[in-house]
């Protein structure tokens, strides 16, 4: 590990944020690719993935996102969680619009939300990943864009913890698409080339983010609060409630606490 370290810590922060989402990426890629070997999936192995996923991405909200955020900001009391307060909101309010706007559908294929589109259901689909992974990109990139800023408080270790924890729950994600795209009889290839490009946009979500804290530095906090705000309105609106349709919910419950402590453990021990 304290060679993946030392690679980042030799790289621009900026390049540094892409090659990291890279990863992410391709663990995306690599839980897609399992379209290749099976064309089904059991619902409670599915929602329990989902449940996952959610709960690193709600532990990352936190150990890697807000908590920062809020120890970077100087003054006490309101003063100290004003950036992380404005920030969160912010973000939430930006997935919320692009929930109501950007046309996509539900892993179920029954719930389609945002405006109406002739656009088949196979796109809807990974629009409606894309629109989880952006956050995620995000993340990781003000993280990175912090250490090329000399914020303290965003190290290369904690935005590199950051990235593993978000490439392991995108493995799941990546089944959780190409499956039931191949069960609705897509082909392999198909199935499997929307899976991996669902998670496409991390890293251009993860240099724009770099970018902006770079050039803007004392926006980090916000930046930071605005990753986190984003990730919780998805798992909050869209992958909880997709893990409570079935009769698994206690498998899918059982997978959000594993991943939340699986999440927090990287963070606390590796940053």
């Amino acid at each position: 590990m304290e060679n993946i370290f030392s690679f980042f810590e030799s790289i621009n922060p900026v390049l540094g944020a892409f090659y990291a989402t890279i990863f992410t990426w391709a663990l995306t890629a690599f839980g897609a690719s399992f379209v290749f070997l099976f064309k089904k999936m059991n619902r409670a192995l599915l929602d329990g993935m989902l449940g996952f996923t959610g709960g690193v991405m709600v532990a990352a909200s936190f150990w890697s996102l807000l908590s920062p955020a809020i120890e970077m900001t100087g003054g006490k009391g309101f003063e100290k969680v004003f950036p992380a307060a404005i920030g969160f909101g912010l973000g939430a309010i930006f997935l919320f619009s692009l929930d109501k706007i950007l046309p996509h559908i539900h892993i179920n294929f029954k719930e389609t939300e945002g405006i109406k589109t002739p656009w088949r259901r196979t796109t809807l689909m990974v629009l409606a990943i894309t629109l989880h992974n952006i956050p995620e990109g995000l993340a990781v990139g003000v993280l990175f864009g912090g250490v090329a800023s000399g914020i303290p408080e965003a190290s290369i270790s904690a935005a590199v913890t950051l990235a593993i924890g978000i490439g392991i729950q995108n493995f799941p994600e990546g089944i959780a698409v190409a499956m039931p795209l191949r069960r609705q009889g897509a082909s392999r290839f198909k199935s499997f080339w929307y899976g991996q490009l669902s998670a496409i946009v991390e890293p251009i979500a993860a240099v724009i983010g770099a970018l902006a804290v770079t050039f803007f530095t004392p926006i980090l906090p916000y930046a930071l609060a605005f990753a986190a705000g984003a990730m919780i309105f998805v798992v909050v609106e869209e992958v909880i409630p997709e893990t409570q349709q079935d009769r698994f919910t206690d498998i899918a419950t059982m997978g959000f606490i594993i991943g939340f402590i699986l999440m927090m453990i990287l963070d606390v021990s590796l940053s």
